[in-house]
C-alpha cells in the first residue's frame, strides 16, 4: 500500500490510488505506464485527462518517422484475434494507411524483414500454445531463419485466460522475440483477459495514436468527410459479445439413456428477429449464472447482505448483491492476479504467506479446483466490503459452444449439445457454471443470451466435391451434425467419413437416429464408432483411425479434408499421433516427412480443429 509520508502525493491522492491500484489487471498497468511515459514524451500539460476510447499518446520510444504501409497478422483459434484485427485494419484504412491484413499461416515469412510496421494480435491456446493458424510462424520467429529487423516498428495485442497458467503466454512471446530481433515497440503489448474488449480497445487507440504522431497522419480522418474507420453492413445484426441476444429456448432435451453416467443436454433456441447470421463451424457464446447454492453460500460466509445495492462490472449500473453475484460476476475461478488483489484487501489473513516467494507450486496447487467460497472460508475474508471485494472480480465469461445446427436446416434456430459436469472435489460438489445452468434450471420459454462466435478456421470445404473426414467424441461430435445437416440441404456430393465414441453403445450414442438416417440416405457415407466402456480393453477415436489406415490414407491422397473437434489435453492429440502413424505406415514418410505433409494439410485447410 501507498504511504503518503514516503510519496510526493497529498492524502487524497494516496487513497485514489490505493483504490484504484489493487483493482488494475497486468494488461490495465501495462497500459497506464506507457500512458503516462507517452505524456512526459510528448510534453503533455499537467492534468491532461484519460477520455475513454480516445486516441492516447504514443510512448515517447516510438520511431521518429514511420511509414503509412502496416502488416496486421493475426494467430486465432476460435476468432475472436481475428476480429479484433479486422476492426483494428478498418480503423487504420480509416486514417489513410495501406493495411496489409493476413492470417499467420498466410503469411510468407521470408516477406517479414520488407514489412514497415508490424501489429500481431494472437491468443494462447491451453498450456501456452500457440493457436493452429500462428504454429508456423511461431516457429519460423523463434527459430536460426528469422531476420534481424532492426528499428521495425512493433506492437503486440495478446489474448488469454486468466484461469490458466500460462496467461497470454504466445503473445508475450512474440512481443519478447520481435524486440530480439531488433524491432522497436510503437505501443506497449496489452495483455487481455476473457472479457477483453475494452483492453483491446485501448490497445488499438495506443497503436494508432502512436503511427499517427511517427507518421503526420493525424487527422487525415478529419481531412475525408465522410469516411467512416468502422464501416458495418446493413445487414449486420446489432447483438454481439457485448450486446447479446435473448434468445428464447425452444427445447431442452437429454440425449442420453436411461442408466448412463452422463447428461447431455440438446438445447434449440430461437434467434428470430436477431438477425443474427452463423454458419457450420461456427460457435455461440452463452451467458450463464452461477448455482444458487454457491452464490448464499458466499454471501454468508462474507457477512454481506444480499439485497445491498451495488455497481455491474465496468459499469455506473447497480443491482442487489445476489442478483449482481448470480448473473454478472465470475465466482467460481481463482487465478494469482485474483487472489494478489485480495490478498491487498485483507491484508492480515494469510493470503501474503501464500503469495511469498517460493510458493509459486502451492500456490497453482490451492488455485486448482477451488472457488471464491474456498478462499473467503480458507482466509477468513469475512468483513471486507462487497463493494470493494465485487472490485477485484471479473464479469462473468461467456462460454463458448461448438453449433451443432445447419442454418439451412433450421433457419432462425441455433441448437448446440451439452455435456453437464459436476464432481466432488475438496469436500465438497463442483458445478461446471453453463452446463449445470443449462441441465438443471433452463426450461423451454425462458430466455438465454446468446451471441454468435465466428470461427473461420473450421469451415467446410468450399468445393461441394471435396470429400471430408470427421472426428469428434463426445460432444465434439456436435459440429458435424451440422456439416452434415448443411451438406443434405445443399446436395453436397462429396464423401463423408465420421468417427464418433463415447462411453456405451446404448446409453451415450448422441444423435444416433440421425447419423443411421444419413447413412440410409447416403448423407453420410461412413460411420466408424468406439464406446470405450463397453468392451474389457478402452477402445477410442484414434483406434478405429489406425484399425483403417489404409481406407484413411487413400481417402487423404484424394483430397480429403479432416476434422477434429473436442478435449485439446489429450484427445485432439492423441487423433494428431494417429494421422503421424498412419502417414509413416501407409505412406511410408519418416517422422519430420509426416509432421511436414500435416502442416501442408493445415496450409491448404484440410487440416482444422475446434478443440477446447
Amino acid at each position: 500500500m501507498l504511504q503518503v509520508t514516503n510519496s510526493p502525493f497529498q492524502q487524497e491522492q494516496v487513497d485514489l490510488l490505493n483504490r484504484l491500484l489493487p483493482t488494475l489487471t497486468e494488461g490495465q498497468r501495462i497500459w497506464l505506464s506507457g500512458y503516462l511515459s507517452a505524456l512526459q514524451g510528448a510534453g503533455a500539460p499537467a492534468g491532461t485527462a484519460i477520455v475513454p476510447g480516445a486516441p492516447q499518446p504514443a510512448p515517447a520510444a516510438a520511431a521518429p518517422a514511420v511509414s503509412k504501409e502496416v502488416t496486421v497478422l493475426f494467430g486465432s483459434q476460435t476468432g475472436n484475434s481475428h476480429k479484433i484485427a479486422k476492426k483494428l485494419t478498418e480503423k487504420l484504412q480509416g486514417q489513410g494507411f495501406q493495411v496489409t491484413l493476413s492470417a499467420m499461416i498466410d503469411f510468407k515469412p521470408n516477406t517479414l524483414k520488407k514489412v514497415d510496421n508490424l501489429l500481431v494480435v494472437v491468443s494462447t491456446q491451453g498450456e501456452g500454445d500457440p493457436p493452429d493458424n500462428a504454429i508456423s510462424f511461431y516457429e519460423f520467429l523463434h527459430s536460426k531463419r528469422a531476420p534481424q529487423l532492426e528499428g521495425m516498428p512493433f506492437s503486440v495485442l495478446a489474448l488469454g485466460d486468466t484461469s490458466y497458467e500460462f496467461f497470454c503466454k504466445t503473445g508475450k512471446d512474440f512481443d519478447q522475440r520481435l524486440e530480439e530481433l531488433g524491432g522497436k515497440r510503437l505501443a506497449p503489448r496489452v495483455d487481455c483477459d476473457v472479457d477483453f474488449e475494452e483492453a483491446a480497445g485501448q490497445w488499438i487507440d495506443s497503436v494508432l495514436a502512436a503511427l499517427g504522431q511517427a507518421s503526420g497522419a493525424a487527422g487525415a480522418q478529419a481531412a475525408a468527410p465522410g469516411a467512416s474507420a468502422t464501416p458495418t453492413a446493413g445487414t449486420a445484426s446489432e447483438y454481439s459479445r457485448s450486446n447479446p441476444f435473448e434468445a428464447d429456448v425452444l427445447e431442452n432435451l437429454n440425449l442420453n439413456g436411461r442408466g448412463s453416467q452422463r447428461e447431455t443436454r440438446h438445447l434449440e433456441l430461437s434467434l428470430e428477429g436477431s438477425n443474427l447470421q452463423y454458419e457450420p463451424g461456427d460457435s455461440l457464446g452463452v451467458y450463464p449464472q452461477n448455482h444458487p447454492r454457491l452464490v448464499e453460500e458466499l454471501i454468508a460466509a462474507m457477512g454481506w447482505n444480499p439485497d445491498e445495492s451495488v455497481p455491474l462490472p465496468k459499469s455506473s449500473e447497480e443491482r442487489p448483491l445476489k442478483e449482481a453475484l448470480t448473473k454478472h460476476y465470475e465466482i467460481t475461478v481463482l487465478t494469482k492476479p485474483l487472489i494478489e488483489q485480495a490478498a491487498a484487501l485483507a491484508p492480515h489473513s494469510g493470503l501474503q504467506d501464500l503469495l511469498a516467494a517460493g510458493r509459486e507450486a502451492e500456490l497453482k496447487e490451492y488455485a486448482k479446483g477451488r472457488d471464491l467460497l474456498d478462499l473467503a472460508q480458507d482466509y477468513d475474508l469475512k468483513g471486507v466490503p462487497a463493494k470493494a471485494f465485487l472490485g477485484i472480480l471479473r464479469k462473468i465469461p461467456p462460454r463458448l459452444y461448438s453449433i451443432s445446427s445447419s442454418p439451412k436446416a433450421y433457419p432462425d434456430e441455433v441448437h448446440l449439445t451439452i455435456r453437464k459436469v459436476n464432481y466432488e472435489s475438496h469436500g465438497r460438489v463442483r458445478y461446471g457454471v453453463c452446463s449445470t445452468y443449462v441441465s438443471e434450471r433452463l426450461e423451454p420459454g425462458q430466455k438465454l443470451p446468446v451471441f454468435v462466435q465466428d470461427n473461420p478456421n473450421f469451415k467446410l470445404p468450399a468445393n461441394p466435391d471435396t470429400p471430408i473426414i470427421m472426428i469428434g467424441p463426445g460432444t465434439g461430435v456436435a459440429p458435424f451434425r451440422a456439416f452434415l445437416g448443411e451438406r443434405e440441404e445443399t446436395g453436397a456430393a462429396g464423401k463423408t467419413w465420421l468417427f464418433y465414441g463415447d462411453q456405451h453403445f446404448s446409453t451415450d450414442f448422441l444423435y444416433q437416429v440421425e447419423w443411421q438416417r444419413w447413412l440410409k440416405e447416403g448423407v453420410l457415407t461412413r460411420m466408424d464408432v468406439a464406446f470405450s466402456r463397453d468392451t474389457d480393453e478402452k477402445v477410442y477415436v484414434q483406434h478405429r483411425m489406425l484399425e483403417h489406415s489404409k481406407e484413411l490414407y487413400r481417402w487423404l491422397q484424394e483430397g480429403a479434408a479432416v476434422y477434429v473437434c473436442g478435449d485439446e489435453k489429450k484427445m485432439a492429440h492423441d487423433v494428431h499421433n494417429a494421422l503421424i502413424a498412419i502417414l509413416k505406415k501407409e505412406g511410408g514418410l519418416g517422422d519430420e516427412e509426416a509432421a511436414a505433409y500435416l502442416n501442408e494439410l493445415k496450409q491448404q485447410k484440410r487440416y482444422q480443429r475446434d478443440v477446447y
